[in-house]
């Protein structure tokens, strides 16, 4: 589910340990207008987001969500490839226990057709 930047705001100072009013006090802001700010009742200019984002040492982006939806991006594709791995080998597995059957049935095979050496005669 896609959080709204009032919502990544709140949880971001959760995240962090700081109070409402910590978080007022960095933005130079009263503790109200931030409250404001988390319930999103004010329009945060792009000086406010990067404001909010420094107090947070955090990307504007992230702040916005378009860093989570590249992650989330990168995160798909990492286990598309992972699946396909995991499908080559164990294509390559199986093709390796069929070679090695087919390698025990030549050799039985073999011992069974195989004529017996004559016997060395020993004096007596």
């Amino acid at each position: 589910m896609m959080k709204t930047i009032a919502e990544k705001i709140r949880l971001l100072r959760l995240e962090k340990g700081f109070s409402q009013e910590n978080v007022a006090d960095m933005l130079g802001i009263s503790t109200t207008a931030y409250g404001d700010i988390e319930r999103g009742k004010t329009d945060l200019t792009l000086s406010r987001l990067q404001s909010i984002a420094h107090v947070f040492s955090t990307s504007l982006g992230h702040l916005m969500g378009e860093e989570d939806a590249i992650t989330s991006q990168i995160q798909q594709l990492e286990l598309e490839k992972l699946k396909m791995e995991n499908e080559k080998l164990r294509l390559e597995n199986q093709l390796l226990k069929e070679k090695l059957a087919g390698r025990i049935i030549v050799d039985l095979l073999r011992e069974r057709t195989q004529v017996p050496a004559e016997r060395q005669r020993i004096g007596f």
